[in-house]
């Protein structure tokens, strides 16, 4: 009843943004639409912008990907003109009716709680666009080694990429008719022969304590009773097997996430999600690297989470073949259990945890800052930072 409570609140949002736009829209007529209460609809989410926020998500979630016809042999420039231009098709470039995400932007400029995450958000896309270029570099041009270390770091040019894009998103708005798309195209196509200062080795990175060796289970137990994990209603059911569980999905690729696999698992909030970084520099050829992205306010801040990834992996998907996707899995934990399973009890926008997993156990654990490069290198003889 709860989750048809929900889609109900969700389609009815939908219309009264649509029709009133954001300012306009009330919750009282959101309810309503839906044939609820309004204690109902504050029942499922704590605001107006929290509603924009998931509107907002399914519809990117749900837009039909384009059908290219990707070149194995695509190149940097090729990848990021189509990337550009999947991005741009969606425009009003010559004024036509305004987008239901025109005012996206003022309300994650409206409140600190948005703007942090919004920022960290921005540079988790720009690491998988950059990501996805250093693969192709390498599909193109295989070396005896595997991983983005072999080649030249890309999130430089990845940064300004999408720079450039949201620059156009917000002109397209502000001054209609102004943008003109191919100039976006070719500005974004040129940036693949830029060749930035990109080198990546966080200072901290010599001083990190190594993780705690450990012998767990995974998954671990499920949520003490009272726990933020185990306390949270939401559409995962706390408790349940998260290996086995098909809802934590890779927002990468859009398949189940392989949970079970060797790897890393980072945990971490909406406040550190440019640490995961660290784990996939770090960790050894063929690992498993997944961020499980927790906050404090899930109902809020997880919508505004899909919606960011959503909108870069869907051009991403558009433009890139598949062998230069990159390794890394992202999923939304936004009940917690998944971080239950790995032994944190409570999360926070600032959690910055992270596990090792071999042979369907937990072998490692590290928290706090440096912990994914903590954890991605346990059982290294002598783990060196990637350069990139």
């Amino acid at each position: 009843m709860q989750q048809l409570n929900r889609a109900k609140v969700l389609a009815a949002a939908r219309e009264e943004f649509t029709a009133r736009g954001y300012p306009g829209a009330k919750v009282d007529s959101i309810a309503e639409r839906a044939g609820l209460t309004r204690g109902a609809v504050y029942s499922n989410f704590p605001g107006k912008r929290a509603l924009y926020f998931a509107v907002l998500a399914e519809l990117a979630e749900s837009a039909p990907e384009t059908s290219t016809d990707l070149a194995v042999d695509c190149t940097p420039r090729s990848a990021l003109a189509m990337f550009a231009r999947t991005w741009t098709a969606r425009l009003p470039l010559a004024g036509g009716l305004a987008r239901l995400d025109t005012h996206l932007m003022s309300e994650v400029l409206a409140d600190e709680r948005t703007r942090q995450p919004y920022g960290q958000l921005l540079k988790l896309d720009a690491l998988l666009l950059g990501l996805a270029l250093e693969r192709l570099l390498l599909v193109r041009a295989p070396s005896d080694q595997e991983g983005p270390a072999d080649g030249p770091r890309m999130v430089r040019v990845a940064e300004s990429v999408l720079t450039s894009l949201h620059g156009a998103r917000q002109l397209a708005d502000a001054a209609p008719g102004f943008i003109e798309p191919f100039t976006v195209i070719h500005a974004c196509e040129r940036l693949a022969d830029s060749t930035p200062h990109d080198t990546w080795a966080p200072p901290h990175l010599p001083y990190v304590p190594r993780a705690r060796p450990v012998d767990e289970p995974w998954p671990r137990a499920s949520a003490p009773e009272g726990s933020q994990a185990g306390s949270r209603a939401g559409s995962r059911v706390v408790g349940a097997d998260p290996v086995a569980n098909p809802a934590f999905v890779d927002a990468v690729r859009g398949t189940p996430a392989r949970l079970g696999a060797d790897g890393v698992l980072a945990v971490l909030g909406l406040h550190r999600l440019e640490a995961v970084e660290e784990a996939v520099r770090s960790a050894p050829p063929g690992a498993t690297v997944t961020v499980a992205l927790v906050s404090g306010c899930p109902d809020e801040l997880i919508p505004l989470a899909r919606l960011a990834i959503a909108d870069v992996v869907s051009c991403l998907r558009a433009s890139f073949p598949v062998a230069s996707w990159p390794r890394l899995q992202v999923v939304y934990d936004a009940s917690g259990s998944l971080a239950a399973a790995a032994g944190l009890p409570a999360v926070s926008d600032g959690t910055e945890a992270a596990v090792r997993i071999a042979g369907g156990r937990i072998v490692a654990r590290a928290d706090g800052r440096g912990a994914c490069h903590a954890a991605a290198t346990a059982g290294l003889a002598d783990p060196v930072p990637a350069s990139g």
